[in-house]
């Protein structure tokens, strides 16, 4: 069972357009058995990962991160800016609805969400449906949609959580240190107390451990290269034990595999 937030936000005083922006296909296969009213938009990115070169338009950044991912800048318009633009089209009174999860990975697609809609000039309504799950530890929170059941995504919805102006604005600046590697704002703006953003500290933190000042291997690479020496080398096996340790990171396959490489790679050479 899921706790509740607050309740009773799924009607904003204002209705036109209503758009569930979803993190991911996976979250989108399995939404429409909510029969949930609204569009959806589905982010299918992983800024946490890759190019983020904001060059001097959202154009040129579509092409960094198509060229970054090696697909062509027809295939990332067609599966990933269009989604985007929906966001940046939205007629006034749009209610957007954000289904992310607490995880780094998420938070960042979440930011960069945020920064599109504090854009929009026009008036909007914004809410951040979030899944946590009762009665069990808080390794838990970071296991997010993957597992929940239809009730359960149902229950999520009712409970969201209403974004204001400074949340909205909060969430521009949290894209915007990110973006441009700024670790000094991003550590000053993680000590900021928001019930929107429930765990930025914590996920703030894990991303600058990701690059340690010293030049040493990042935190993933330490638990990586722990796993491999005490536990498995077997990659199937070193995702699911870094996931046990990790999983505030969100990371994927992707990112798992280029950071297992790296420590193996490492492993192989003599002396």
């Amino acid at each position: 069972m899921l706790y509740a937030r607050k309740p009773d936000c799924r009607r904003p005083k204002v209705t036109f357009m209503i758009y569930h922006i979803l993190n991911g296909d996976s979250l989108a296969y399995s939404f429409p058995a909510t029969k949930i009213a609204g569009e959806t938009i589905v982010v299918r990115e992983a800024l946490i990962d890759g190019s983020l070169s904001p060059g001097k338009d959202l154009p040129e950044f579509w092409h960094a991160r198509a060229a970054f991912i090696g697909i062509t800048e027809s295939e990332y318009d067609n599966n990933v800016a269009k989604e985007f633009e929906k966001i940046l089209t939205a007629p006034a009174g749009s209610v957007f609805y954000l289904w992310f999860e607490y995880d780094l990975f998420c938070q960042v697609n979440m930011w960069f969400v945020l920064s599109l809609i504090n854009r929009l000039t026009v008036s909007k309504n914004v809410f951040a449906v979030y899944t946590s799950y009762a009665g069990k530890n808080h390794q838990h929170f970071w296991n997010g949609f993957g597992p929940a059941t239809t009730s359960e995504l149902e229950y999520c919805f009712a409970n969201c959580i209403p974004l204001h102006d400074n949340d909205i604005s909060f969430g521009n600046a949290l894209w915007i240190a990110y973006q441009a590697n700024d670790q000094k704002e991003l550590l000053q703006l993680s000590k900021k107390q928001s019930p929107t953003f429930p765990f930025i500290a914590a996920v703030i933190q894990a991303h600058l451990d990701r690059f340690p000042a010293n030049g040493d291997s990042g935190r993933p690479e330490k638990v990586i290269e722990d796993i491999t020496k005490n536990i498995s080398t077997d990659f199937p096996s070193v995702c699911k034990e870094f996931w046990k340790k990790e999983s505030i990171y969100g990371f994927g396959d992707t990112q798992l595999k280029q950071l297992y490489d790296k420590v193996m790679h490492r492993h192989s050479k003599p002396g």
